[in-house]
């Protein structure tokens, strides 16, 4: 079983390294709703980030809705008005095809452009359907071909890998 305490101490180490590494400059932390906003949470208290979180709903900038209908209790997003030349670090739960963050980079571009982007992620795993990568992870894994990964919470927070019935 993953021991998720152990996975939020590598996350935050590899964030620290990253922030000296690549120079960011009072960065701002998004958490993509929903598992990201709770990993989001503390990552942004451990790291003592000064600007507050900010929060992204991606519902309607997926590309999938064909496959998994609009949500209904889709939630605002919350993000300073002004993001050109910021440094963003982005944070999710697990990383799967890159779908979730293609439609995240689309809608922070809509709010402008920033100066760069640290993508951050609790769990990799294998599936990557868009060349895109996280800069920071807590774990990587390899699932067999029936089992997803999902995060529940935010109370209490935990791992759990489900496998598929037929």
């Amino acid at each position: 079983m993953l021991a998720l305490a152990e996975l939020l101490n590598n996350l935050e180490t590899e964030l620290k390294h990253t922030i000296i590494e690549r120079q960011l400059i009072n960065p701002l932390m998004i958490g993509i709703r929903t598992g990201g906003v709770w990993i989001a949470e503390i990552m942004h208290a451990r790291l003592a980030i000064p600007e507050p979180l900010g929060l992204l709903d991606i519902s309607f900038y997926r590309d999938d809705f064909s496959q998994i209908g609009v949500h209904p209790n889709v939630k605002p997003s919350h993000l300073p008005h002004n993001i050109e030349g910021r440094d963003i670090i982005l944070i999710d739960d697990v990383f799967y095809t890159g779908r979730t963050i293609r439609a995240a980079l689309n809608e922070i571009f809509d709010y402008g452009r920033p100066r760069q982007v640290v993508l951050a992620a609790l769990i990799e795993r294998d599936g990557k359907q868009i060349p895109i990568a996280p800069d920071c992870v807590g774990t990587r894994l390899v699932l067999n071909a029936g089992q997803r990964i999902k995060l529940t919470g935010p109370q209490p927070l935990a791992i759990v890998i489900e496998h598929k019935t037929l």
